[in-house]
């Protein structure tokens, strides 16, 4: 995600960094290679003619000039801008005082707005609220089915529309429903077009006007750029959006519709998608997203990531079995599950401060590789082997090797990085652990 504008800001920083004074010509010549940057990245032009006069107007004057550490402070000042941008600070949806909050997703056909209403329903579930689905797509060919099927995933009931073709009656019907039964959140998916349309547009406002929503997310392909940020416009002209969501954002290596869709539309963005499972949408912090970009890390969201996926009780239980050394293969290969929830290694790095200018970086598909090795070798093991691998001797060696089909030699390097994590561990619990060198270290 905006892999691209991290590199060359990083480049055009490095300079100013190198330099113990700064002068006026010195910042105009970084705050143009920013704004080509920029553009490069589909950002809108009128957004980065902006940002670039608002740093200029901050970052020119006698306390940059003068100051300790001027490059330090011009980068300060474009994270401040960055954020401003993004909206200065993030928006979430606001649960009425008076159940059920009304939210309805609306977007272009193949921006998403299924899955993500998917990934909504998946998060207020997990806050304890009572969610309904509807289905207001009755243009695309299995949107009903579709939603029906992540509605079962989740355990989360869909109202079936049956014959009714007209989607404003389905959708009072659920507000219906909603407020009947007692429901938290009802949340609409609706129809799309391959491009904005009257029709389109008409069927909407209609929508809105029938049912009155708390929330009106327009929900965004962040792979289309500028595109997204037009169309964007053209709803939240016609609908008056109160939040926006970005999908795919993890393919996104320019970020011209992060950048721009908030300044250009006015409507904040409230989440991200991160990528294709329910579990990948992201509440959207502007300032943290800046520290992202200028590759200063997100330590707080990676923290909420890990608090997501792995329980406090979990975590205790953990921490007494490495303090009294009970710590086994199951563990360990319940830690690899953990790492692929927050989303692999390559995520992590994104949120460590400094970790993308480390000399050598781990290789992400052997990291990947290595962790279905892990664990497809553990699978094969008894139990008596994952609690006591000190009782692995050759034939058992060779037995697992034929069982999850990777080599003996695997099999030495898993139970070498076992054994070098758990001393790592026991480190961490005792206080003695430093270093993102060392915390890397089980793989390498």
């Amino acid at each position: 995600m905006l892999e691209n504008l991290t590199k060359k800001l990083d480049s055009i920083f490095k300079k100013i960094r190198g330099k113990g004074l700064l002068t006026d010509k010195n910042i105009d010549e970084a705050l143009r290679e920013v704004r080509l940057a920029l553009l490069e990245a589909d950002v809108h032009f009128k957004v980065a003619k902006s940002f670039i006069e608002g740093v200029r107007e901050k970052a020119v004057g006698k306390e940059i000039l003068e100051g300790l550490a001027p490059g330090q402070q011009v980068v300060k000042i474009v994270w401040k801008e960055l954020s401003r941008l993004m909206g200065e600070e993030g928006k979430t949806i606001a649960l009425s005082s008076q159940p059920p909050t009304l939210i309805m997703l609306v977007g272009l056909q193949g921006s998403g707005k299924t899955t993500t209403v998917g990934k909504l329903a998946r998060r207020f579930k997990r806050e304890g609220k009572r969610v309904l689905l509807v289905a207001g797509d009755l243009q695309r060919p299995a949107a009903v089915s579709q939603l029906q099927t992540l509605g079962k995933g989740l355990d989360v009931p869909v109202m079936d529309p049956g014959t009714n073709k007209d989607p404003v009656i389905v959708m009072e019907k659920g507000v219906k429903q909603g407020r009947k039964e007692g429901f938290d959140v009802v949340i609409f998916d609706t129809a799309g077009r391959l491009q904005v349309d009257e029709a389109l547009m008409a069927e909407l406002v209609q929508m809105k006007s029938g049912i009155s929503p708390d929330e009106i997310l327009f929900v965004a392909d962040a792979m289309t750029g500028q595109t997204a940020v037009d169309v964007a416009r053209k709803f939240h002209e016609d609908l008056g959006l109160t939040g926006i969501i970005l999908t795919k954002t993890e393919g996104d290596a320019r970020g011209g519709a992060l950048l721009s869709i908030r300044s250009v539309t006015g409507a904040p963005i409230k989440f991200i998608g991160t990528g294709e499972k329910l579990e990948d949408l992201e509440p959207f912090h502007p300032d943290r997203m800046a520290s992202r970009i200028l590759g200063m890390g997100d330590v707080l969201s990676l923290v909420e990531l890990a608090e997501e996926s792995y329980s406090k009780e979990q975590a205790e239980i953990l921490e007494k079995k490495i303090r009294k050394e009970e710590f086994t293969l199951e563990d360990f290969a319940q830690q690899v599950k953990q790492m692929k929830k927050i989303g692999g290694m390559e995520k992590m790095l994104d949120m460590i401060p400094g970790a993308r200018n480390l000399k050598v970086l781990p290789d992400q598909s052997r990291i990947e590789k290595e962790m279905k090795h892990v664990e497809a070798i553990i699978s094969s093991m008894t139990d008596k082997e994952r609690r006591i691998p000190s009782i692995i001797n050759g034939n058992r060696r060779k037995r697992i090797s034929r069982g999850s089909g990777t080599s003996v030699q695997e099999i030495n390097r898993l139970l070498k990085q076992f054994y070098q994590a758990k001393k790592m561990l026991k480190r961490m619990s005792t206080g003695k652990m430093k270093g993102l060198g060392q915390m890397m270290s089980p793989f390498g």
